[in-house]
């Protein structure tokens, strides 16, 4: 049956840090998910407390992964046109243009949604740049999260 806990688990860490670059799978809490099916283990492999400060962490990523992009674009003069747009090329690059449409579909999704807003394309440029930095900077703390949920699974295994 730990087998099968495992196998189960270790899927939803992949799915999990799959997540990390694809906006409509959460990542962190799907990592979360791989930590809590452990704990079905005859021996759990972690503490309560250990689990509830995942549980947080988690939270507080989530949170921040809609939080951060909006900052980056409002630092730079962004809307919100903007931040569904760098999303929106996201999805599209990474399925359209793999690898190099991870990092140019987010770009050129926030400068098309700025200027759909009414920007002209310098201010729009400057706003998809923001947007991308704070996506950036939200995917980095997904994967940061993950990778680490990752890592205390693969330590469970031994």
């Amino acid at each position: 049956m730990e087998i099968v806990i495992y196998i189960i688990a270790g899927i939803f860490m992949l799915v999990g840090i799959l997540g990390c670059f694809l906006p409509i799978i959460p990542g962190p809490p799907i990592s979360y998910v791989g930590l809590l099916l452990l704990q079905l283990k005859e021996i759990p492999p972690f503490t309560q407390q250990f689990m509830i400060i995942w549980l947080i962490i988690t939270a507080l990523v989530f949170a921040l992964d809609y939080i951060v992009p909006v900052l980056g674009a409002k630092k730079y003069g962004g809307t919100s046109k903007g931040v569904i747009g760098s999303a929106i090329g996201l999805i599209l690059g990474i399925f359209l243009f793999p690898p190099i449409g991870i990092i140019l579909g987010p770009i050129i999704g926030a400068f098309i949604g700025e200027v759909v807003a009414g920007k002209d394309s310098k201010n729009a440029m400057k706003a998809a740049y923001g947007s991308f930095i704070g996506f950036l900077f939200g995917t980095g703390l997904k994967l940061i999260a993950s990778g680490f949920m990752f890592f205390y699974y693969l330590q469970s295994l031994f």
